[in-house]
């Protein structure tokens, strides 16, 4: 049954296979090692590459409150309705413009709004804290970018609007929809 051709066959298929595997590791080793050892002085494993994302840095002497200052109401005056509507589509999972509340409660004319005024949503106890203060565009600014950072203890999970353009966008978004 088996003959010298067959046992040929079958040593030739393994030989081939762990070539093919060896060639494999020596490939991905290459590829995917950092430095010559991938441990850095002190037996540490050194980082590929560092992904900035500037939290944690504190502003520089000279540009700190500069570059940190936005003026909400210039970027207002230029902000884009049409525009707003399409980033409003990432608040639409939770809010809806229809006056019935949703995960959020609904966002009809929440420019002017107080804070936590909208009957029958269960609002926290931060947003609720603040239900004596409208919703400014400057309030809605501030809020937009970061949630949790602006209102801490706030139930909304959405981690914000980096941008601000998109949140100016959305404000009169919702500004023109009362």
């Amino acid at each position: 049954m088996f003959d010298t051709m067959t046992m040929t066959k079958a040593v030739g298929a393994v030989c081939g296979s762990l070539l093919v595997l060896m060639l494999a590791g020596w490939a991905a080793d290459g590829l995917y090692t950092v430095g010559s050892t991938g441990h850095g002085a002190e037996g540490e494993l050194t980082q590929a590459y560092t992904i900035d994302t500037g939290a944690g840095e504190a502003p520089a002497e000279g540009d700190g409150a500069a570059a940190e200052t936005v003026d909400v109401a210039a970027l207002m005056a230029s902000a884009d309705a049409a525009a707003g509507e399409k980033v409003f589509k990432k608040c639409g999972s939770c809010h809806k413009m229809d006056g019935s509340n949703a995960v959020g409660p609904h966002l009809n004319g929440v420019v002017g709004r107080n804070h936590a005024s909208v009957e029958g949503f269960a609002y926290s106890d931060a947003m609720a804290a603040h239900s004596s203060e409208p919703w400014t565009p400057e309030a809605l600014f501030a809020f937009l970018e970061n949630p949790k950072s602006a209102m801490p203890g706030t139930k909304m999970s959405f981690a914000g609007l980096p941008k601000p353009e998109d949140r100016a966008n959305v404000i009169a978004y919702l500004a023109a929809n009362p």
